[in-house]
């Protein structure tokens, strides 16, 4: 696979977050996939994500840095929403917070089969 064509799948993908296209996930992301070390399948991928849209209706994957070298995928994505109630065990409440996610992705076979994501909690830290 080539790094054009990794990073257009990978813009797929997020397009298919952003869009709520639950249905179409497995076209991007291994029945198996791994999630910070933990086996979750695609199952509990989606209901992890169903979950994060569930606590942050506005939230949108936003590229702010994308690496490709395949078969990995290095992305830093930049948020700006208002989580309706707690996040990352913080109260938020609605208010409005930025913040990144550092990730990094393995595909196989045009698929993610591995992630390891972190959070810039300290950086919402400091906006409450």
């Amino acid at each position: 696979m080539s790094e054009p064509s990794l990073s257009r799948i990978y813009r797929d993908y997020l397009d298919c977050l952003n869009e709520r296209d639950w249905p179409s996930l497995g076209r991007f992301v291994a029945g198996d996939v791994i999630h910070n070390g933990r086996p979750i399948g695609l199952q509990g991928y989606r209901d992890m994500l169903e979950r994060d849209v569930r606590e942050i209706p506005d939230l949108r994957f936003v590229i702010g840095l994308l690496v490709t070298e395949p078969p990995f995928v290095a992305s830093r994505l930049a948020f700006d929403c208002r989580p309706s109630g707690r996040f990352l065990g913080l109260a938020i409440g609605g208010r409005r917070i930025s913040f990144a996610e550092n990730v990094f992705y393995t595909f196989r076979e045009r698929k993610i089969a591995q992630v390891w994501s972190v959070i810039d909690k300290a950086a919402i830290e400091a906006q409450l």
